[in-house]
């Protein structure tokens, strides 16, 4: 962590300091304790220099979430997808990133940029498989009594956790039949307890944030998901939907420049120390910075 800590220290203000929290054990937040108009991201985080290192605290810790942070670059892409009151759109059911496409993005970074207008949807990003598994134990009693779901939430139950190579094909089987099985209303107020089953970290969005999120690697996983609620669109004196901040999306470990995902999932170059745990890191990044 010596060269991250180093570069940061050399691009923000005199005498900087962080403030550093764990909301969850699986999230680190960090932000400045001083303002700045600093492209931080691309310029320390994310410079070639020590990208490696940061995608393994990424890989490490689950979720990395950058907040009060500029960002100038030209390769982020906006997210798309929207949902109706009537029926649900797929980026509001757990996912990872990539799964149409032969391999998944090693790291996903999610930005609420400044904007005009503030962010009132959330986005839950939660570990996988917890995901699964509070989807399972969540399910609605017109659900539940499905034979195959009920054998594999029986196992869950005996076993304590599914075998890995079933996991993704239980996921799909629970968003069939919620898909047909539920209403819009009925079926968002299900994803509302499986978040909060799993302890997803659904924290309202900030402009100038920006959360990474660790998609493909053999540490651990997280899925993320749209919460379209009516209380987080529709004010309640005003039956007209509210006017939505927009977010931009890209794949920094596979798109910037010398970082490729192939090979480099699995482990950090040589040159990069592995990250340790979350408490230690937060241990090292608060003594240096007096947090």
């Amino acid at each position: 962590m010596i060269p991250l800590i180093s570069r940061i220290e050399a691009r923000l203000p005199p005498h900087p300091r962080l403030r550093l929290s764990l909301p969850r054990p699986f999230c680190l937040v960090i932000q400045p304790a001083q303002a700045t108009t600093r492209d931080f991201l691309d310029e320390a985080l994310l410079a070639p220099a020590h990208r490696s290192v940061f995608f393994s605290l990424v890989d490490e810790i689950g979720l990395v979430v950058v907040r009060g942070f500029h960002s100038h670059a030209s390769c982020y892409r906006q997210v798309r997808g929207r949902s109706s009151r009537g029926r649900l759109s797929q980026g509001e059911y757990y996912h990872h990133d990539g799964c149409s496409g032969p391999t998944n993005p090693r790291i996903v970074e999610i930005r609420c940029p400044y904007q005009a207008v503030a962010r009132h949807i959330a986005t839950a990003i939660a570990p996988f498989p917890d995901t699964v598994y509070a989807m399972l134990y969540q399910l609605p009693s017109s659900l539940a009594e499905d034979s195959t779901l009920a054998r594999w939430r029986q196992e869950l139950e005996k076993e304590g956790e599914l075998p890995s190579a079933a996991l993704h094909k239980v996921q799909g089987l629970i968003l069939r039949a919620v898909r047909r099985g539920l209403t819009a209303s009925t079926a968002r107020t299900y994803l509302r307890k499986v978040d909060r089953r799993c302890h997803a970290y659904d924290e309202p969005w900030r402009m100038g944030e920006s959360r990474f999120i660790a998609n493909e690697n053999r540490r651990r996983t997280l899925q993320h998901r749209r919460c379209c609620e009516p209380s987080s669109s529709v004010d309640a004196h005003n039956p007209q939907p509210l006017a939505n901040g927009r977010l931009l999306k890209r794949w920094p470990a596979g798109e910037l420049d010398d970082i490729t995902t192939t090979g480099d999932r699995a482990s950090p170059p040589a040159s990069a120390s592995p990250a340790a745990s979350s408490a230690a890191v937060v241990a090292d990044l608060s003594d240096r910075y007096k947090v």
